[in-house]
């Protein structure tokens, strides 16, 4: 564990995945503005800290292409819907960040020139290096990737020192917590480990690309407030996922 927190100790760009889900509360979809300005206020008091923040947010609150498809919606158009849900997402986001005197840019995979720039790497860094805070949604901007995968290529390309996958889970289990009383959370785990046990704590692209890359993840449950703050102050939360020589 003090592998761990030396390496917190390093970090200064991050990169949070952040489940749509999360923005809904206790409602069973849509957004729950309350929730939105709690997690705003995190997140505004980590830049404040000097972390340099992009926030990769998902739309399952709203939309699910993957479920639309069982519905009778074509994967492509239903994928497409998803990314737009992203987009409200980002845009509600946006405007609870602004209000805790944030400079925030929100940045889009697919055009939409009136609501959000077009996602450019070398813009985005430089976002961060004078202190803003970003936002990208609409995942990669293409049908059949996830938010996951689109997370953990903006990290990439904005040289991300760890990625962050904020849910409302507390880490990554040996089997299904809600079915199996016995399971049991990891502290730490390597990528081969959760890929040769089939954990899928993030679908397979997503966990090859980091461990490919040796980008380290941790996931955490952020319904729980303050979890933030105390992981990137290097206590014990969530699960720590990693490369083998890392």
């Amino acid at each position: 564990m003090a592998d761990r927190m030396l390496e917190l100790s390093r970090v200064k760009r991050v990169v949070i995945k952040l489940s749509g889900e999360l923005l809904s509360g206790e409602k069973p979809f849509g957004l729950d503005t309350d929730v939105v300005q709690r997690i705003a206020a995190e997140l505004a008091e980590i830049t404040r800290e000097g972390i340099q923040l992009t926030i990769i947010v998902g739309g399952g609150n709203i939309f699910r292409g993957l479920e639309a498809s069982r519905q009778g919606i074509d994967r492509i158009t239903g994928d497409q819907i998803g990314m737009l849900a992203t987009v409200l997402n980002g845009l509600a986001l946006k405007n609870a960040l602004e209000k805790q005197e944030c400079q925030v840019k929100l940045f889009s995979a697919v055009k939409i020139e009136t609501i959000a720039d077009s996602f450019v790497a070398e813009k985005a860094r430089h976002n961060l290096q004078t202190g803003g805070l970003n936002i990208a949604v609409a995942g990669t901007g293409h049908p059949y990737f996830t938010t996951d995968t689109s997370a953990v290529l903006r990290a990439l390309q904005l040289d991300a020192d760890l990625l962050l996958k904020a849910t409302r889970v507390d880490g990554v289990y040996d089997s299904d917590p809600e079915k199996d009383p016995e399971a049991r959370r990891f502290e730490t785990i390597s990528f081969q480990e959760t890929l040769s046990r089939n954990l899928q704590f993030m679908d397979l692209t997503a966990t090859s690309l980091c461990q490919e890359n040796n980008l380290p993840v941790i996931v955490f449950n952020m319904d729980q407030a303050g979890n933030l703050l105390k992981l990137l102050a290097g206590e014990q939360v969530g699960t720590f996922i990693h490369g083998d020589d890392q």
